[in-house]
């Protein structure tokens, strides 16, 4: 049986609750780049910031990854957080296994899971065209072809090493091994839950096929709905409960009173993360800004259309600011939960 990430932030004496419900959770990626930490700043900091989320009640902390520009290492980011929190999840947002030779890939996410107490939940994805990915690959001397079937064989390779009681082997579509040695077990039995980026039509039925979650970007809710119900046809064809796998979503989030409803702070960031305009950005991923009335309302979009679990990235360039943000939204999160009891207890908020 494979993990839903729905249940794994909730930890009762070492065990996790793994119910599917309708709770609406809420996780920040950490701000691990470089160019959002401002000038000056001990990045050491980056782990406060994952203390003060815990302790404002979000369920998620993330960490993405990249060697194309300055950062703190995905999994080192999170091992760092791990023994200083108890209860929220550590998620990467999203691991590219290109990065990494597979077999060592699954011994640190095992040693990452068993040292969190079973935390981990991991995002993956296989890179985007152009500047983003390719590179990647040429840096890790891995070929551009055949990238989706690579990490599917990668988090196939995982489990099976996750799941070994004694020497093994395994062939699939592009990774072959005759001979592999015991891999660690993790946590949990099944190992942690795995969750796939994109939302194309075929990422959408890998994810419904193969992975524990999905964890897009869409720029409009309309389009995250229809991923959504693609996903799940996937997963019941494929003999699967739709229901087991997490709904999760990526989203930019900026609070502000700004006249120009944030679009110059965003347009910003948007350039010194990706050298892209705003309006690029936004035809791409789903970036929220404004007052906290009006990013509610849009956040609201997003669980209309059935997202359960949304990583929030804060579109700030200082931790000055981002721990400010963070604070705000923990108050913007929980005026959607109350809304949300009032409608489900047939009151108005």
């Amino acid at each position: 049986m494979r993990h839903s990430l729905q249940g794994i932030a909730d930890v009762r004496g070492g065990q996790h609750d793994a119910v599917m419900d309708e709770r609406i959770r809420f996780g920040v990626l950490l701000p691990t780049g470089k160019a959002q930490w401002g000038e000056g700043v001990d990045p050491r900091r980056l782990v406060d910031l994952a203390v003060r989320a815990e302790a404002l009640g979000y369920a998620s902390v993330w960490a993405n990854d990249t060697v194309l520009s300055p950062r703190i290492e995905t999994l080192v980011m999170l091992a760092a957080v791990a023994p200083l929190t108890t209860r929220v999840t550590l998620g990467t947002a999203t691991l590219l296994p290109v990065l990494r030779r597979p077999v060592q890939a699954a011994q640190a996410l095992a040693s990452l899971d068993l040292l969190s107490g079973g935390r981990l939940a991991v995002g993956v994805g296989a890179g985007f065209p152009g500047r983003y990915g390719v590179p990647l690959h040429t840096l890790s001397e891995v070929p551009w072809p055949g990238r989706f079937a690579r990490l599917d064989d990668t988090v196939a390779l995982w489990r099976q090493l996750w799941a070994s009681r004694g020497p093994t082997s395994f062939h699939g579509k592009v990774l072959h091994f005759d001979e592999l040695p015991q891999g660690l077990a993790p946590y949990r039995p099944a190992g942690p839950p795995i969750l796939l980026g994109g939302a194309t039509p075929a990422a959408l039925a890998r994810a419904g096929r193969l992975y524990d979650g999905w964890l897009p970007y869409p720029p409009d809710p309309a389009d995250y709905r229809s991923g959504l119900l693609a996903m799940r046809q996937a997963a019941a064809g494929a003999g699967r409960d739709p229901s087991a796998i997490t709904p999760a979503l990526f989203v930019t989030v900026l609070i502000t009173d700004e006249a120009d409803g944030g679009r110059r702070a965003l347009d910003e960031y948007s350039r010194a993360n990706y050298g892209l305009t705003l309006d690029a950005l936004q035809t791409v991923q789903a970036v929220i800004a404004g007052p906290p009335a009006r990013v509610a309302s849009q956040l609201g979009g997003y669980i209309a259309a059935g997202a359960r679990h949304i990583v929030c990235r804060i579109g700030a360039l200082d931790l000055t600011s981002q721990l400010d943000q963070l604070e705000q939204i923990a108050e913007l999160i929980e005026g959607i939960r109350d809304a949300r009891c009032a409608v489900k207890e047939g009151t108005r908020p």
